[in-house]
Formats: C-alpha cells, structure tokens, sequence
C-alpha cells in the first residue's frame, strides 16, 4: 500500500512538472493533475492539501537535483574562469529539460515561503560556489558581481524559452562571452 501511495505521489509530481513546463503556474491544477494521472479530484488532494504544496514538494525534489548538476559541472571545471563558464553553459543547457522548465515557472510565481525558503537554499549553495570563483578571480565585490552574473544567465534563459531569433547555442555562447569578459575585475 505504501508503495503504491509513493507511486502516485510521484505520477502526480511527474504531471506537476509537465503541467508547469506547458502552461506555468497557471496550467497547474487539481483538475488537471487529476486527469493526467487518471486519480480523482478528490484524490489529488489526499496527496497534497493545495497547488502550494504541490510547488514546494517539487522545489525539495527537484532543484537540488538541477542545482547538483551545475555543481558537478562546476567541480570538474579547472580554475576560477572555468568554473564560471561551467555555471553559465550548465544553467542553460538544463533549459530544455521538464524539471529545470518547471523550476523556472516555479521561480517565476508567487509561492509561499516555505517553498520560496527551500528555492532559495539551494540557490544559496550555487551563489556561493560562484562567489567562490569570482573571489579567487581577485574581486572585492564577488556577492554582488555573482548576482549581477545570474542577473545576465536569467535573462538568457527567458530568451531560449521565449524561442528567440537566435539559436539557443548562440546565446549560450554570447552569454557566456558576456559573463567572462564581465568578471574579470
């Protein structure tokens, strides 16, 4: 019974992510959670109480994945400038993938401040990795210019997902340009 509980659980948060990455936060409903899983309505909410904890418990799943992956990348990277690229191509080459598409539509809505709270940490544990780097790249501000940083790699992940013009590639590419000719103090 617990198995098959934890089942639908994750086929609800599967649906979630779907829903999230199709529509935004706005796609994401009991009525539809309930139809991409084939549970009943009333059942959706023996699992989660609102669309709110819904987000959250996939903030606690998900973005310490995503989160994990621009880590690794970061480590295996050599050197404070290599380490900073490996942030910025890692970041958006996740664009494409469902959990970091749900995680952008997560971050971009209103959310309660437990989920707010757990998006926030684990965005903690990457800005710190790059204010890190930017420290070692001699900067006296690295908290601000790692903000700033972020600043120039959110927007480049809009572009992607708005369909820009430009080639996804070229705007890894120009995004990445931009942040290393920026950092150098």
């Amino acid at each position: 019974m617990a198995e098959h509980r934890s089942m639908q659980r994750a086929a609800l948060l599967d649906a979630a992510r779907s829903l999230l990455s199709e529509g935004g936060t706005e796609a994401l409903t009991f009525p539809a959670l309930a139809e991409r899983t084939g549970l009943a309505r009333s059942s959706v909410y023996e699992y989660f109480r609102s669309r709110a904890a819904v987000v959250e418990e996939l903030c606690e799943v998900d973005f310490p994945l995503w989160a994990a992956e621009v880590e690794t990348s970061m480590a295996a990277a050599d050197g404070a400038e290599a380490k900073i690229e490996a942030y910025v191509r890692k970041q958006l080459e996740l664009v494409g993938d469902r959990r970091h598409r749900a995680v952008v539509a997560i971050s971009a809505s209103e959310l309660d401040s437990g989920a707010r709270e757990k998006i926030r940490a684990a965005h903690g544990g990457l800005i710190a990795m790059i204010v890190e780097a930017l420290g070692d790249l001699g900067h006296d501000q690295p908290r601000l210019a790692a903000m700033l940083l972020q600043g120039v790699v959110d927007a480049a992940v809009r572009r992607i997902e708005l369909g820009a013009a430009e080639h996804p590639e070229t705007i890894t590419e120009a995004a990445v340009a931009m942040t290393l000719r920026g950092v150098r103090p």
